[in-house]
C-alpha cells in the first residue's frame, strides 16, 4: 500500500506563530482531537480543545527528546507500543460515531525520544485497511519534526479503528489524532462508492503558504489543512509563475458536498509564458483521484476566450479548460478525474497554454486506497467475547480486527481465511495452547460457525465445556490438560469429529455415546485423567452412585421407574372405577344379616353380664345358686 509518507506531509514548522481562531467545524456533527500521550484536557491557541489519551489498547506514554522544537503542544507529546509488552498490534478505537465520512489526520514524530537513535519500522491501518508505512530510517527532517498524514474513510459501524502493526522488535509511535466528520459524498463518493479509502498524496494550495485549522487561523469547514505548492512545481516552473491574490467574495466556495474554503480560490499562479508543471509522488500500484481548482480572479480577463488551457497528466491531454466560460470571475470552478495504471512513481500534471497563459487555485490527489475484507461482524462478537473470557494478555495483541488486513497476520494464534462469496473474513483455527490462560470459554464461541480446530491444551481453563460446541464445523478440539468441570456436551459425539483431547481435567458424568465413534473410524479421543467420567471404553461402568450423589443415568433411571409405575397405578384405580360402574355394588349389609348380628350381639352382652355378677359375688364370699354348697334358705 501507501509508502513511506511523501515529502508534502511534513509540517513546515519554521512559520511564525498563527493567531486564534475557532475550532468549530460548521459542516461535521462530530469532531475529536486527541493528544496522544498527554495526561490532561486543554485548549490551544486555536480554541481547538485536545483530550487527554484515551480509546487506546495499551501502550505506554512518551516525550519528545526536545520539546522546544515542537511548536504546538500536541507534537510533543508521544504514545509507543512496545511489542514485548503490548503485543504486535494495537489501536485506538473511537466508539460512539455516526455512520458515515470522516476526515482523518495523524502526526507522528520520533526525535529520539527512546535513546535509541533508531526510528521504527511500522504499519497503520485504518478500519482494517492499510494506509501508511513507516521504514527505517525515516528521513531526517521526519524523524526530528515528525510529519502529518491525512485521508478520507468510511465508518459504517460506529467506531473507527486507527491500528498500530509492529516490524520485528520495533515501537510504533503516534502525536496526535484527529477525527472530524465531513458530508459523505464529498470527492464523488457516489461514483466511487463507499469501498474505497482517500489518501493524502498532495494537497496544495498555489501562490500561498501552509494554512488551515491547527496551523493558522483561516478556517476549513473539513478541517483539512492545506500547504504550498511551491516545493512540488517541477525546476523549470518554480522562477516562471506570478502569484495573483484578491480578497473579493468567490461565489461557488463552501458549498456542499464538498465545502472548498474560499480562501483556495483567492489566491492563484499563472506562468509568465509558456506552461507549469507539476511533480507529485506516487505509488504506482495505486490508482489516483486528482481534484484541480481553478477561479479567475485576474482583472486582465474580462471574457470567454481569454484564457484557455489544455490539462496534461503523465503525457495524456485529458480536457480544456475556460474558466471565464465556464463560470465566469470570481467563482469557483473544479474538475477531477481518476487515474489508473500507472507505470511511474512520478504523476506529471502539466497546464499547457492555448490561449493566454495557464492558472491554478488549488491542486488535490488522493489515492484510491481499496478497503480491505474485514471478519464477519458476528465473529467479531465471538472473539472479543473469548477475548474477555478466555483473559488473553496484553502481550498478544489482540486488538482491533481480529482477521484484517489480509497483509498482516490476524491475531497471535488465529488462522483466517475468506468465506466462499470472498465478502468477508472468518476464523478457521484458534491455537492458544500453553498461554497461560486462566479464564473460561464464553457460550459466544458457538458463533464461530466455520471454526474447525480449537485447541487450547495446558492452560488454567475452569468452568464447564459449552454446550453446542461441534455442531457446526469444528473437527478438532484439544481441551487437555485444563480444569474445565460438569458433563461432555452431546453436541461433541457429532459425525465430523476427528480428534477430541479432554483428558487430564475434572469432567463428570457419562460419556455421550456417539463419541466412541470417533476412534472407530479412525480418529483420536482421549478422556483418560477425569475421575468422575464413566461409561466408555477404559473408563468404569457407571454406578447408582457417583462422588457421593446418584448419578446421571440412576437419576434417569429413578425417574422412567417413578414414571412407570404412577402410570400403573392410575390404569388401576381406572379398571376398578370401571368395574363398579358396571356391576352397580352396594357395600351397605343386606337387612336379615343386620338382625341376626344384632340378636347376636344381645346375647353376648347379656352373658357377658352373667359372668360379671358370679365374678362379683365370688369375690365378696355370698353364696350363689350356681355354687354346689348352695342352700336355700327357708322363709
Amino acid at each position: 500500500m501507501a509508502s513511506l509518507l511523501p515529502p508534502f506531509f511534513l509540517l513546515l514548522l519554521l512559520l511564525p506563530l498563527p493567531l486564534a481562531s475557532s475550532s468549530s467545524y460548521p459542516y461535521g456533527n462530530v469532531s475529536l482531537h486527541i493528544d496522544c500521550g498527554s495526561a490532561t484536557d486543554y485548549t490551544d491557541s486555536f480554541n481547538t480543545t485536545w483530550l487527554s489519551d484515551r480509546f487506546f489498547t495499551g501502550g505506554s506514554p512518551s516525550v519528545v527528546s526536545e520539546p522546544l522544537l515542537f511548536r504546538f503542544p500536541p507534537e510533543k507529546n508521544l504514545r509507543s507500543f512496545p511489542p514485548l509488552s503490548s503485543g504486535k498490534k494495537n489501536c485506538y478505537v473511537l466508539p460512539a460515531l455516526p455512520s458515515g465520512r470522516y476526515y482523518l489526520r495523524t502526526f507522528t514524530a520520533y526525535d529520539d525520544y527512546d535513546g535509541r537513535s533508531h526510528s521504527p519500522s511500522f504499519d497503520t491501518s485504518v478500519q482494517g485497511t492499510l494506509v501508511f508505512s513507516w521504514r527505517s530510517p525515516w528521513p531526517e527532517k521526519v524523524a526530528r519534526r515528525g510529519a502529518y498524514s491525512d485521508l478520507l474513510a468510511f465508518v459504517l459501524d460506529r467506531q473507527a479503528e486507527i491500528c498500530f502493526y509492529s516490524i520485528a522488535t520495533d515501537s510504533p509511535v503516534i502525536g496526535s489524532l484527529s477525527l472530524i466528520q465531513v458530508d459523505r459524498l464529498s470527492y464523488d463518493a457516489a461514483s466511487i462508492g463507499e469501498r474505497f479509502i482517500l489518501v493524502n498524496y498532495g494537497r496544495l494550495d498555489c501562490g500561498s503558504e501552509q494554512w488551515g485549522p491547527g496551523f493558522t487561523n483561516d478556517t476549513d469547514y473539513f478541517g483539512r489543512s492545506w500547504q504550498s505548492d511551491h516545493d512540488f512545481r517541477s525546476p523549470d516552473s518554480k522562477n516562471n509563475v506570478l502569484v495573483i491574490s484578491t480578497r473579493s467574495t468567490i461565489s461557488g466556495a463552501n458549498q456542499q458536498p464538498n465545502f472548498f474554503p474560499m480562501k483556495l480560490y483567492q489566491t492563484a499562479i499563472m506562468t509568465r509564458e509558456g506552461p507549469l508543471d507539476y511533480e507529485l509522488e506516487v505509488d504506482a500500484k495505486m490508482d489516483y483521484l486528482l481534484w484541480l481548482h481553478f477561479a479567475e480572479i485576474d482583472s486582465k480577463v474580462s471574457g470567454a476566450g481569454q484564457r484557455v488551457f489544455d490539462v496534461v497528466v503523465n503525457g495524456e491531454n485529458l480536457t480544456r479548460v475556460d474558466i471565464y466560460k465556464e463560470v465566469g470571475r470570481f467563482a469557483a470552478h473544479d474538475w477531477h478525474y481518476i487515474l489508473k495504471n500507472l507505470s511511474d512513481t512520478t504523476l506529471s500534471v502539466r497546464l499547457e497554454p492555448v490561449v493566454g497563459v495557464p492558472s491554478i487555485s488549488g491542486l488535490e490527489n488522493y489515492a484510491l486506497v481499496p478497503v480491505d475484507l474485514s471478519t464477519d461482524p458476528e465473529q467479531v462478537v465471538a472473539m472479543r467475547a473469548l477475548k474477555d473470557s478466555l483473559g488473553v494478555p496484553e502481550r498478544m495483541g489482540w486488538n482491533g480486527d481480529p482477521c484484517a488486513p489480509t497483509s498482516w497476520d490476524a491475531w497471535e494464534g488465529v488462522t483466517c481465511h475468506p468465506n466462499k462469496d470472498k465478502t468477508s473474513l472468518i476464523i478457521y483455527q484458534i491455537d492458544l495452547g500453553s498461554q497461560g490462560l486462566k479464564g473460561y470459554i464464553s457460550d459466544q464461541i458457538n458463533l464461530l460457525s466455520n471454526l474447525v480446530s480449537l485447541n487450547l491444551s495446558s492452560n488454567s481453563l475452569r468452568g464447564i465445556v459449552p454446550s453446542g460446541l461441534g455442531e457446526n464445523a469444528l473437527a478438532r478440539l484439544d481441551l487437555s490438560g485444563n480444569q474445565f468441570t460438569g458433563s461432555i456436551p452431546d453436541s461433541l459425539a457429532s459425525s465430523d469429529m476427528q480428534l477430541v483431547l479432554l483428558n487430564d481435567n475434572l469432567l463428570e458424568g457419562k460419556v455421550p455415546e456417539g463419541l466412541y465413534s470417533i476412534g472407530v473410524h479412525g480418529g483420536s479421543i482421549d478422556l483418560s485423567g477425569n475421575k468422575a467420567l464413566c461409561g466408555a471404553p477404559s473408563l468404569p461402568a457407571c454406578s447408582l452412585w457417583e462422588n457421593g450423589r446418584l448419578s446421571s443415568g440412576a437419576k434417569i433411571a429413578i425417574g422412567l421407574s417413578c414414571a412407570v409405575t404412577f402410570i400403573a397405578l392410575l390404569l388401576v384405580l381406572f379398571n376398578f372405577c370401571i368395574r363398579r360402574r358396571r356391576n352397580d355394588y352396594d357395600f351397605g349389609l343386606p337387612p336379615q344379616l343386620m338382625s341376626l348380628a344384632g340378636n347376636r350381639n344381645r346375647y353376648q352382652r347379656q352373658k357377658s353380664l352373667m359372668l360379671l355378677e358370679m365374678e362379683s359375688q365370688h369375690a365378696k364370699g355370698l353364696p350363689s345358686r350356681f355354687s354346689p354348697n348352695y342352700q336355700k334358705s327357708e322363709k
